[in-house]
């Protein structure tokens, strides 16, 4: 009768567990606003990214922009690929990385004339826009006659 009682409690314990992780594990909004507070005010309309329609709508019609999955945007350290997330895992902020809040390389740095991996690895709006635009590009260069992924400011950059 304890052994039964013990095997109850243990499946009833590792059931709440499961639960628990559920009730707990993070979810990604559809709609992703990219508003860091290491800007102290933006310029231009802040960008509202549909991730999900990316993820989801996106990588089903056209899985040849997504070879990587999740890794098409996310990377590490090293700039490989984080092809294995899921929904729920951990992810930094890109200005974990990317720690300088500017639209571009300003004063001494830009007379220095960086390179453009300099940029993108050391300017948040730059690898932001590098990662956006540059997909997009390639997406209109291969559907010419759409051009429906944007690539200007005011398409991505609504006035508010």
């Amino acid at each position: 009768m304890k052994r039964k009682s013990f095997l109850i409690l243990v499946i009833v314990g590792i059931a709440t567990l499961f639960v628990v992780a559920g009730i707990f594990a993070k979810t990604v909004s559809d709609v992703i606003e990219l508003k860091d507070p290491a800007y102290k005010e933006h310029e231009k309309g802040v960008v509202k990214f549909e991730h999900k329609k990316h993820q989801d709508d996106y990588a089903k019609k056209y899985p040849e922009f997504y070879k990587n999955g999740c890794g098409e945007c996310h990377h590490d350290k090293d700039n490989k690929p984080l092809s294995d997330l899921k929904e729920g895992d951990d992810v930094q902020k890109c200005i974990e990385c990317h720690k300088i809040a500017s639209e571009a390389p300003k004063g001494k740095k830009a007379k220095k004339k960086l390179s453009k991996k300099e940029k993108i690895k050391d300017y948040h709006a730059e690898a932001l826009h590098e990662n956006c635009k540059g997909c997009h590009r390639k997406y209109n260069k291969k559907y010419k006659p759409t051009k429906k992924a944007p690539t200007t400011c005011v398409k991505c950059h609504p006035k508010e």
